[in-house]
């Protein structure tokens, strides 16, 4: 299966997201703004605000916020890994606690 890596996350492309669609998302889920990822890919902000609203479309969702969140619970997106080393309290990444930073 091919990916997408981008802002220290990876999207998976064969799971319902066009490629410019995930790219969009996998910048969303870094924290960009419509303006800077259209500055980003080379394109106008129309452009983002329309892959995007294709995909909350295909997920089911309204708000960017919902977007990030749902294509994390697919699969659709992943983090490779923590930006921060592991410390002696360092908790199994299998071990989740409800908490979701978008």
């Amino acid at each position: 299966m091919e990916t997408i890596n981008a802002h220290g996350l990876v999207g998976h492309l064969g799971r319902g997201a066009a490629p410019r669609e995930l790219e969009c998302l996998l910048a969303v889920a870094a924290g960009m703004s419509s303006k800077e990822i259209a500055r980003k890919l080379g394109v106008a902000p129309a452009s983002v605000d329309k892959r995007l609203l294709s995909l909350t479309t295909k997920l089911g969702v309204i708000r960017r916020a919902q977007l990030v969140a749902e294509a994390f619970r697919r699969g659709l997106i992943v983090a490779t890994g923590s930006p921060f080393p592991a410390g002696p309290n360092h908790q199994d990444e299998t071990e989740h606690h409800g908490v979701l930073v978008a």
